[in-house]
């Protein structure tokens, strides 16, 4: 039996750290998931050229995404809770990098899925059919990273760290987000486009090498030490009993997540998908000269998503409730947000790339502190179911700003309005948590 540790009881040496080696699995998992997610965005001007694809067209490829990303991530919460966080994760990531590597033979399949698609009245080119298929099985596997690496902080982080933790394997959404500006055009110009799907599609394998034997449950884990388990425990223990997803759904803890998701999961979703082509539209960068000013800003953004976990701990190490620490932290992020409406008006490149880095930055930040009100608020069993209901809510809103910015896109060619919505989500989603959860105070599920 371990001996207990008191929450206020100092980190040292003896303690151990293999729990950051966990992290730094779901990190490079992160990294991983952005470069497959990525790739099709830095393409978009390359692939709307070669297939002919109008902005509707682009547009529905990223819808078929979110739709498979609203789908499954409920699906996939409840998957991570039953099989555990090892194995579903293992089988999430086979399915997306198969799905990530199917992007290079879209057109083999694309006339089979397009007369599919006409049955239901849908009527696409073969190319256009193809990525459609092709993104929505890369929605469905990548919809399970977020709750196992929620789950798996909740099991392997006391609360204290919890937001730190979830700061540190979320920056490697960014990592993700620099490596494909770089490596993609690269790729592209030596190789093809096809390449960039598949060479990029194979990491997802190469890190199930190291996650199948490092990853298990700190309770029987051969290399945490009984200080480790003690300090990781520290928190007052989870009810052992499983939590049904519809136990969960009544609570406002619940909905104060999934809204705040609906509302700025989207925005992330259109710096991703949309950003190269708002900077080849507004100042003329093709894929030899788009790679630096994305580099910045994902570079910029890493530095948020660290820095917004790390401002919260550190107030609530300093003796702030994890109320105020939480939402003083998610107040400044949804502030430093603001300015992006300016974007679109930017007379000069480096201006509209610091205004997007900025609220990438920010947005890292607040995201980290939102994934973290889930284990703040529920007990460790029901952290991924219900981050797969927030997850599918924010997958819902980024199919609507799909089919909005593209409609927007077509009919006057300016980001503008986008920029607007950008810039007045957070707030927005802030006082709505506020309203619905003012203390966070834990769900009583039974």
């Amino acid at each position: 039996m371990t001996q207990a540790m008191s929450p206020d009881s100092p980190v040292s040496a003896r303690v151990g750290y293999y729990r950051w080696t966990i992290c730094a699995l779901l990190f490079f998992a992160a990294t991983v998931n952005y470069v497959d997610r990525q790739v099709i965005g830095i393409l978009k001007p390359t692939l709307q050229h070669q297939f002919g694809w109008s902005e509707i067209d682009y547009a529905d490829i990223i819808f078929a995404f979110q739709l498979a990303y609203a789908v499954g991530f409920v699906l996939a919460g409840r998957m991570v809770d039953r099989l555990g966080t090892r194995l579903g994760f293992a089988l999430a990531i086979v399915l997306w990098s198969l799905a990530a590597c199917a992007h290079a033979y879209a057109l083999w399949f694309g006339s089979a899925v397009a007369a599919l698609l006409r049955v239901f009245g849908l009527v696409y080119s073969v190319s256009v059919a193809g990525f459609i298929a092709a993104r929505f099985a890369l929605g469905l596997g990548e919809s399970a990273s977020f709750p196992a690496s929620i789950k798996s902080v909740a099991e392997w982080f006391p609360k204290r760290e919890r937001a730190l933790a979830t700061g540190v394997f979320n920056s490697g959404t960014n990592i993700g987000a620099l490596v494909s500006p770089v490596a993609v055009p690269w790729i592209t110009y030596t190789l093809g486009w096809y390449w960039a799907f598949l060479a990029t599609g194979l990491l997802g394998f190469l890190w199930l090498l190291f996650w199948w034997p490092m990853y298990g449950h700190p309770d029987r884990h051969a290399r945490v030490s009984a200080a480790e388990l003690a300090y990781i425990r520290s928190d007052p223990p989870d009810p052992p009993a499983r939590v049904p997803l519809r136990t969960l759904m009544p609570h406002r803890q619940t909905w104060a997540f999934a809204i705040a998701k609906f509302l700025t999961d989207p925005i992330w979703w259109l710096y991703l998908f949309w950003i190269p082509d708002f900077f080849s539209r507004n100042y003329g960068l093709d894929l030899k000269t788009i790679g630096l000013p994305i580099f910045v800003i994902y570079w910029v953004a890493s530095a948020g998503s660290i820095g917004g976990g790390w401002l919260s701990s550190a107030l609530i190490k300093r003796g702030w409730s994890v109320n105020a620490g939480r939402k003083t932290a998610m107040l400044a992020c949804a502030l430093a947000v603001v300015p992006i409406v300016a974007a679109s008006h930017a007379q000069n490149l480096w201006l509209a790339v610091a205004l997007v880095s900025l609220a990438a930055a920010a947005h890292q930040g607040w995201s980290a502190n939102l994934f973290t009100l889930v284990s703040d608020t529920f007990p460790r069993k029901a952290v991924a179911s219900v981050v797969g209901v927030g997850g599918m809510a924010g997958a819902i809103g980024g199919m609507l700003i799909a089919k909005l910015t593209g409609y927007i896109l077509q009919a006057t060619g300016s980001y503008m309005p986008v920029f607007l919505i950008a810039g007045t989500a957070y707030l927005v989603s802030l006082a709505i948590v506020h309203a619905l959860a003012p203390r966070l105070e834990p769900a009583r599920l039974d």
